[in-house]
């Protein structure tokens, strides 16, 4: 690529080859290190870092969307002057992905304990290396402006020093602590899971009903439990204290049943007395409700599991058995013994590992917290205060407010071997805890008293730091001080609760500033008929497939302008078959426009010479076009900017504009024929612009041999900013007038089956001066692309006998056509043109006779309204004398 571009060249090929253009351009803006931050340094910042995905695997078609999103911000603010950086990443996903190495050993008949922990991890870096490596070919398929230069990965060293000094900070004043509570626990993965990592299945159980006998024999307290194997742990039954049937046995004990131990009858507002029989029974260590009521009254923790999911020394005779035969055998022991009275069918949700399928068992363990009510009061303090993050849509805030409002502690510690080590060691002698940002001093020794934590820390510890370790933070340096706060984060709705709340209130208590400006929520790829894909289902798409058969630009279209934020996309090929369809139709009129342009030079362009009506009216619809397209980026509304895209590309600029500029440039006169040249190269060059931050490859394949300013490559190019002296209204008021007669001439042929080859003859009846004058001035337009034989333009017209009519705003339209049509069917489809017109003034009319209407309208919204009245009443009136002057 040249730092000029002198002048055009035509060697464009017929057809657009995308995975040769994507290849080529993407080596040249990496070589060209155009995507690098800093080439800008007294420019304003803009940053975005990217939501790092997990080395797990290959990436999907929501991080296809998701990327996208950014891709087309990030080129944008570049093109609008920007220091832009977008900075690159992974996640090492903890569980996630030693869940997949786990497996891979297995099939090789290993386990991880037969390697021992650092050949395991020396397995587990191999594996990250090779999906890291993956990952980038994907991110290069898909264009993404990345400033590699600047690629971080959640264990790199200095990520781990920021997860170091953060853990350390918050140990210091309190807020991180090691304590026995409820956690979620995989049985399978032996590990405490994070919120995000279980997933909630419906399915189809059973409701238990128990008698629990009073220990005096004078009674019973019935309770149901959709978990009995979990009752060899009660260590009381709760009643609300208000509760009229079991006040006056609180304090009572019961007999548990198979176990014969007394539990106290308690009472707690906790409990609902309007549900079941208003009595539940407490197991303190298997539900985190229970433990809490546990807390409140003292009671003991008995956990009758093991970590493998088996009944341990606690379950008596049910000791050694997996938990789901274990229920088996205490309801049929239950039956037995007459105390389970009552088994129901129940439907309910019942929460499942994400990593390995087995169902989470709320179980007591010994873990490290964060607390979390300081943290989340800082953050709902600076979202209440107006200082917080914007988010898009606006909704969405309610949803992060309410979770963090009701937030409980965060359980951080994960029973794995890869992920970021917990920096606590215990000192077997003094069983003293030691928590600092380096070992204590021979700790390194093998016959030290310091021994460290075997545990690492939840994935999403390191991540809610993600967007200011990555710069620097805690050691400073250029790239924080110049780039963070970061301005938008793009991310699906799924994890506003996992990771953009903990990244708010982890920025807040580190940086005293929030992390991001902006947070704009997607929705998630869904398949054709709306099903969320999965791989049960077989509906997944892998966006290098699509990228494959229709082009990364097609699919980019595609995902980023078929969404409303927040909302969920329909992945449908035939919208990508369209995507491709569209950048083609670019394609040819680009090729079209470089045939006429042969030899013409960027410095050749000249817009202040006599222009034609359709020269002023295509730079006015790209000048409106590109101010609306700029105000529609800025607010995050993609769909919509497509669809004025496409709408300016395919209609306005292809089907009219360059239908009209042939005439020019065909034509004799020379002058003219330079200023459709100068308008044609110049809408084109930036009308390109507009586009590529969604097509990128197509856009700088036609941009490259386009006379242009000089610069090296479209990406770096300026964004099109508004300029006032385009405003040409009087031309578009011409061009409306001169596009709606040839589109009723082309619909009449339609009407009749007359090919638009043959000439025709055509009478126009302007309705004032100003109309006429307008046709006149444009008649050759008229002649050729309605195809005219003979050309009538007259005011005082007399509608001849025996002939077709069309009414449009401005004028009447006769086509004599004797012999092509029969006059019955021609009052037939003016009676139908009249049926419809009389629906229109209806609709006006009982609109404009609403007063709710015109009290909370804008007046001029009213006054389009009654303009459109008027102008279908007097389209009525036309067609009704029209037929009169038919039948008589």
């Amino acid at each position: 690529m040249s730092e000029s571009h002198e002048k055009t060249t035509v060697e464009m090929p017929t057809t657009y080859d995308p995975s040769n253009a994507e290849r080529k351009w993407y080596d040249a803006w990496i070589q060209g290190g155009y995507f690098k931050a800093g080439r800008r340094p007294d420019a304003p910042k803009y940053t975005i870092v990217i939501p790092p995905p997990n080395v797990t695997g290959m990436l999907h078609i929501g991080h296809a969307l998701d990327f996208t999103l950014q891709d087309i911000l990030i080129r944008f603010k570049r093109m609008q002057g920007y220091d832009a950086l977008w900075l690159p990443g992974t996640d090492h996903a903890g569980i996630a992905t030693q869940t997949k190495v786990e497996q891979k050993l297995r099939e090789e008949g290993k386990s991880r304990y037969d390697l021992g922990r650092e050949a395991f991890l020396e397995k587990v870096w191999e594996w990250k290396e090779l999906y890291a490596n993956t990952i980038r070919s994907q991110w290069a398929k898909m264009g993404l402006s990345l400033d590699y230069s600047r690629e971080r990965f959640t264990l790199d060293e200095g990520l781990s020093r920021a997860v170091r000094e953060v853990f350390v900070r918050l140990y210091e004043k309190g807020l991180i602590y090691r304590g026995k509570r409820i956690i979620n626990w995989d049985p399978v993965a032996r590990t405490a899971l994070s919120d995000i990592e279980v997933e909630y299945k419906e399915v189809n159980g059973h409701l238990y009903h128990l008698r629990y006998p009073l220990a005096d024999g004078s009674g019973h307290i019935t309770v149901a439990t959709t978990r009995p194997e979990t009752m060899l742990g009660d260590t009381a039954v709760a009643v609300h204290p208000e509760d009229e049937r079991y006040k006056h046995l609180i304090g009572k004990t019961l007999l548990l049943p198979i176990v014969g131990r007394e539990i106290p009858i308690i009472g707690d507002e906790y409990v609902d007395k309007e549900f079941g029989s208003g009595a539940v029974k407490i197991t303190p260590a298997h539900d985190p409700n229970d433990f809490e009521v546990g807390q409140r009254h003292d009671l003991p923790q008995i956990t009758v599991m093991d970590e493998t999911g088996r009944m341990n020394e606690n379950a008596g005779p049910y000791q050694g058995l997996d938990r789901a035969e274990c229920r088996k055998r205490i309801v049929k022991d239950l039956q037995e013994q007459g105390v389970c009275i009552k088994i129901e069918d129940h439907v309910h949700q019942v929460g499942h590992s994400e990593r390995s399928g087995a169902v989470v068992e709320p179980y007591l363990s010994t873990q490290w917290f964060v607390a979390m009510k300081p943290l989340a009061e800082k953050a709902i303090a600076s979202q209440k205060s107006g200082g917080g993050v914007n988010f898009v849509p606006e909704r969405f805030e309610k949803i992060y407010l309410n979770w963090i409002e009701n937030v409980r502690d965060w359980c951080i510690s994960r029973q794995l071997w890869w992920g970021h080590r917990i920096p606590a060691w215990y000192n077997s002698e003094t069983g003293e805890t030691y928590v600092g940002m380096e070992a204590p001093e021979g700790a390194d020794r093998p016959d030290s008293v310091w021994k460290q934590d075997e545990d690492v820390l939840d994935t999403w510890f390191s991540s809610a730091l993600w967007p200011f370790s990555t710069l620097g933070w805690p050691d400073g340096g250029e790239d924080f001080k110049r780039y963070y706060p970061t301005d938008v984060l793009v991310t699906g709705y799924d994890i506003i609760y996992f990771w953009v709340a903990r990244m708010i209130f982890t920025a807040l208590e580190f940086t005293d500033t929030i992390p991001f400006k902006d947070v704009l929520i997607h929705g998630l790829v869904r398949d054709a008929e709306g099903r969320k894909m999965s791989k049960s289902l077989g509906n997944g798409v892998d966006p290098l497939e699509v990228i494959e058969e229709y082009g990364a630009d097609a699919l980019r279209f595609m995902i980023s302008t078929g969404i409303t934020p927040g909302q969920d996309l329909r992945f449908r090929l035939e919208k990508v078959e369209q995507a491709r369809n569209f950048a083609n139709k670019i394609w040819n009129a680009s090729r079209f426009a470089l045939m006429n342009l042969e030899g013409f030079r960027a410095e050749d362009i000249d817009l202040s010479g006599a222009l034609s009506t359709a020269d002023r009216w295509i730079l006015h619809r790209f000048n409106e076009t590109a101010r609306d397209i700029t105000r529609l980026m800025e607010s995050y509304e993609f769909g919509e900017t497509g669809r004025l895209l496409y709408n300016f590309l395919w209609d306005d600029l292809c089907d009219w504009y360059i239908e009209f500029a042939k005439l020019t440039l065909y034509g004799q006169d020379e002058a003219a024929k330079r200023s459709t040249q100068s308008v044609l190269a110049y809408v084109l060059d930036r009308t390109l612009r507009l586009l590529h931050p969604f097509m990128p490859f197509i856009t700088e394949e036609i941009w490259q041999h386009l006379p242009h300013e000089p610069g090296e490559t479209i990406t770096l190019a300026a964004w099109p900013e508004y300029d006032a002296a385009f405003e040409a209204p009087e031309a578009v008021r011409e061009m409306n007038l001169l596009m709606d007669v040839i589109r009723a001439v082309r619909n009449v042929r339609a009407e009749v089956n007359v090919s638009l080859g043959k000439k025709i003859e055509l009478l126009v009846k302007p309705t004032g001066e100003g109309e006429g004058e307008i046709l006149r001035k444009n008649e050759p337009y008229l002649q050729r692309f309605c195809n005219t034989s003979a050309l009538t333009l007259d005011a005082a017209l007399t509608p001849p006998d025996k002939a077709m009519t069309a009414i449009v705003t401005g004028a009447e339209l006769y086509f004599p056509l004797a012999g092509l049509i029969d006059i019955s069917q021609e009052i037939a489809r003016l009676e139908k043109e009249l049926a419809n017109l009389n629906k229109e003034v209806e609709r006006v009319e009982k609109k404009l006779a609403n007063a709710d209407y015109i009290a909370k309208a804008p007046a001029h919204i009213v006054e389009q309204e009654r303009a459109k009245g008027e102008d279908y009443r007097q389209k009525r009136d036309k067609v009704l004398a029209r037929i009169a002057e038919l039948r008589s």
